[in-house]
């Protein structure tokens, strides 16, 4: 299977997931807002079906959203039709998508993104790359690698071990909180504010800055 077919079949029934982790996302947005302004150009990497974008939309002056999978973006697109926020835009695509210009985004977000890539240092160079000098890299990472309850290790088990067994394409990687701060920091970026936002589920949420090495 490959990836874009994975996250497709996740596509219809992923809102419904993500409303049982309500509180993670509620307080996700809390704390972006702080870094966001009206002037802002805004990448979301890994939208998926597009409701944290729809929910930022307003504070800034354009966000894009890009998704590997075909049938999160068709979601995303009829939301935002719907609710008629016409500065976004959604499109299919991939972080090293060469539409992406360098220097051309004043925030990027990735949301539960960064522990289920393949090659993390790859993409965070990239990200440095496409963000406008004193940029803000913005995103929220279930580190795996800390101590889990008993319930929240028989959640992700069987994506463990489908991931190992190679039955999914999907990698999940456990971090810990520091080294998710030190890949971050070695991106070229000085972390301004990290919080354990849901202790069960060790989902970490980092704010950083792209460091002007001029």
């Amino acid at each position: 299977m490959e990836l874009e077919d994975f996250y497709d079949k996740m596509a219809k029934n992923y809102d419904k997931t993500e409303k049982k982790f309500e509180h993670i996302s509620l307080k996700t947005i809390e704390n972006t807002k702080k870094y966001l302004k009206f002037s802002d150009k805004v990448l979301d990497y890994a939208c998926g079906p597009g409701t944290k974008t729809l929910e930022l939309a307003g504070l800034v002056k354009e966000i894009h959203g890009i998704d590997i999978s075909s049938k999160m973006i068709e979601i995303a697109k009829r939301k935002a039709v719907r609710l008629k926020i016409s500065n976004v835009d959604f499109s299919q695509g991939i972080i090293f998508d060469e539409r992406l210009e360098r220097e051309s985004f004043d925030v990027i977000l990735g949301f539960n993104i960064l522990h289920a890539l393949e090659d993390t240092q790859k993409v965070m160079q990239r990200i440095n790359e496409l963000l406008k000098p004193g940029g803000f890299f913005i995103s929220i990472t279930p580190c795996l690698g800390e101590k889990q309850t008993l319930v929240n290790n028989l959640q992700f088990f069987p994506y463990l071990l489908l991931s190992t067994l190679g039955l999914i394409p999907l990698k999940v990687k456990r971090f810990k909180f520091t080294e998710l701060e030190d890949l971050i920091s070695e991106g070229n970026f000085q972390i301004l504010d990290t919080e354990i936002i849901f202790q069960r589920m060790s989902s970490y949420f980092i704010a950083a800055k792209k460091i002007d090495n001029q």
